[in-house]
């Protein structure tokens, strides 16, 4: 196994390089796990040649998985990728079950672990540092942290988190760019930071801004196409050619993922299914789209394929 700063150097090339991937997770009409499902799917995603592939976090529903059925899909996509990209493993609630979790994607040979969001309770900084320090000390993967929802981290605790062994970096859901300028100043050159709002790509240019780069696309999940058409022009400074599609794709994109909570999954996976993709439906909570919605969507997703 690689070391913690083996695995932030490599994730840190490999970001500079290539859009990172966050697939689904295949269910099949029952609701129960495809797994013949999802390594059809997962191969998808590989030939469009990401960065790097987190499996099992949010857009793959982690939060529905069983412990043996997140194992499935980690093993699977550990398989897939042969040791050609790295693979990330979502592990999250309370730092006992993480630590289980993450027990089962080392078990399973991820090459590291994104600590998804707490459930439920607010907590104060030293106690979400702590839930970090927890997990990190339970696994000997390379940890990367999640910040989203309940979890916000402040300058000090950043600056903790980068000395806690085995802590690589900070995935950024909330999008309040002075506050992350702070972080990421607080924190070692090495400490990885990226981008991980939803549908990344709406604030990539102002991530870049402040030297954070890289980000996640759950676009990519059902078109690669297009996100890795978004990541060429970015990195080209083609503002004409980024514009164009945020313009035309994902600006609507954003708005008709707004319209319901949990579209942000929900919608990814809708269009999934219309390219024929072997996704299956979302498990409860999340709701799949109404038939209008999806009318909305396949004509966006003409427009985006057609744009690129």
């Amino acid at each position: 196994m690689s070391t913690p700063q083996e695995t932030a150097d490599l994730l840190r090339r490999r970001m500079a390089a290539g859009v990172l991937s966050f697939p689904l997770t295949s269910f099949a009409e029952t609701g129960a796990l495809d797994p013949d499902a999802f390594r059809a799917y997962f191969r998808t995603q590989l030939a469009a040649e990401p960065a790097a592939v987190f499996v099992a976090c949010g857009t793959g529903e982690f939060f529905s998985l069983t412990l043996d059925e997140y194992t499935e899909v980690v093993r699977i996509a550990v398989e897939e990728t042969a040791g050609r990209i790295p693979v990330v493993a979502g592990v999250g609630y309370g730092w006992a079950i993480a630590a289980q979790y993450a027990a089962r994607a080392q078990e399973a040979g991820a090459d590291g672990a994104l600590l998804l969001p707490h459930y439920l309770v607010k907590a104060p900084v030293d106690g979400l540092v702590e839930q970090v320090r927890k997990v990190a000390e339970a696994t000997s993967l390379p940890l990367i942290a999640y910040q989203r929802d309940y979890v916000r981290f402040d300058a000090a605790s950043v600056a903790q988190l980068a000395k806690i062994p085995g802590v690589i970096g900070l995935k950024d859901g909330h999008g309040d760019l002075d506050q992350l300028q702070r972080l990421r100043l607080s924190a070692p050159e090495d400490f990885l930071f990226f981008n991980g709002v939803a549908t990344a790509e709406m604030q990539a240019r102002a991530y870049s801004s402040i030297g954070i780069p890289a980000y996640s696309s759950a676009v990519h999940a059902f078109a690669p196409e297009i996100s890795k058409a978004f990541f060429t022009a970015l990195h080209a400074d083609d503002q004409s050619r980024v514009d164009d599609l945020l313009r035309h794709f994902y600006q609507p994109f954003v708005e008709l993922r707004d319209r319901r909570a949990g579209y942000a999954v929900s919608l990814v996976k809708a269009a999934a299914r219309l390219r024929d993709l072997p996704v299956g439906p979302v498990r409860a909570p999340l709701t799949d789209p109404a038939p209008e919605e999806l009318t909305a969507l396949k004509a966006l997703l003409a427009t985006g394929l057609d744009l690129v």
